[in-house]
């Protein structure tokens, strides 16, 4: 009996790697792989959510009643708000409604791990631009790599794992040198931890009313700390948005999800005061990896960015019970419980010395 015959696939998409999760800790240690949010879901939010107990139902396919509160919140219309499952199913969908075959996607790298794999289910080609030795964006050469086929640009700030920020200045220069056509999405997944006075706020500053082939994307997985229930936004132009309204996942935002992230808008004051905990945690991080020898860029997202190529920094954390997300090129450390931090610093300190 002869073998049989497996579809053929497409020969990159068979060499695509699958999404690494950070693996969970052991009960004495502490996972700080994911970015999570230490903090459970602020008041209210698992009330909401056994409230709205119809699973046998679809849930609303526009998450209209979170549509409507967030565009009060930031005073656009309802038309100019997107939800789906986590902003990367609408980075996803947003890079497919605007390129395919034979177009490009820049971004700089390292960045978010899942922008190459987006751009090559899409289709397209990546255009990787290094990050400027502090770990920034080199904007300059970003926009010297767009050409005519370019039909995204990928900016994450602040940028995940290395940590700056775009400035405000930045991104308007940038953005005049860039062709109206071409699309930008602008990935503020951290934007509630950032403390830079001049960092770009893309909804603060309403750039996508100025700037039509602006996208904004937020979350509610990281300070909201609803990374489990995949619930994340955008904001832009009606005509891009409604681009991605065609080539999103329906149904993608369940009612438990939309419940808890409009539960979660009404306890801003908590939200807040939990945000400034974590933004202390990583600032006191931050000084004390400086302090024991480590070049640690600036840091504004809930993690820290550790510039090495050793796998026996990354198995030392791991022997003291640090699970850390590894890259080629460094390890990131999530802000995670207060516990966590005297650990940190030892293992840090103790490489250093060695």
């Amino acid at each position: 009996m002869t073998e049989p015959r497996l579809p053929r696939l497409r020969p990159e998409i068979e060499q695509l790697p699958p999404y690494r999760q950070g693996r969970p800790a052991d009960p004495s240690g502490f996972k700080l792989s994911s970015n999570e949010n230490p903090f459970g879901p602020l008041p209210g939010v698992v009330d909401a959510m056994q409230r709205a107990t119809a699973i046998n139902r679809y849930p609303d396919a526009t998450a209209g009643r979170l549509r409507a509160a967030l565009a009060e919140k930031y005073g656009v219309t309802s038309e100019q708000v997107l939800a789906g499952a986590g902003s990367v199913s609408l980075i996803a969908a947003l890079i497919g409604a605007a390129a395919g075959a034979g177009d490009e996607v820049v971004y700089s790298w390292r960045s978010f791990e899942a922008y190459p794999g987006l751009t090559l289910v899409a289709g397209a080609r990546s255009v990787q631009v290094p990050n400027l030795p502090d770990g920034r964006h080199d904007l300059d050469a970003m926009a010297a790599a767009v050409t005519d086929r370019t039909r995204v640009i990928l900016l994450c700030t602040p940028n995940n794992p290395t940590g700056p920020v775009i400035t405000a200045a930045e991104f308007e220069a940038f953005a005049d040198r860039v062709p109206g056509d071409v699309l930008i999405l602008l990935d503020e997944a951290y934007a509630e931890f950032v403390s830079a006075p001049d960092a770009v706020d893309g909804l603060a500053a309403r750039v996508h009313e100025a700037r039509p082939n602006v996208v904004v994307l937020r979350t509610f997985s990281k300070a909201y700390g609803l990374a489990a229930l995949r619930i994340g936004y955008a904001i832009g132009h009606e005509h891009v948005l409604d681009s991605a309204r065609a080539t999103v996942i329906p149904l993608s935002v369940t009612a438990q999800a939309e419940a808890a992230a409009l539960a979660s808008l009404e306890q801003e004051a908590e939200l807040l005061e939990r945000v400034a905990v974590i933004v202390d945690r990583r600032d006191r991080l931050v000084a004390g990896l400086r302090d024991a020898g480590w070049p640690v860029p600036d840091a504004h997202g809930n993690f820290v960015w550790l510039g090495t190529d050793d796998p026996a920094d990354a198995a030392a954390f791991d022997a003291a019970g640090l699970i850390v997300r590894v890259f080629p090129d460094g390890i990131r450390i999530s802000v995670g419980e207060e516990e966590s931090l005297p650990r940190v610093l030892e293992v840090a300190r103790a490489l250093r010395a060695a």
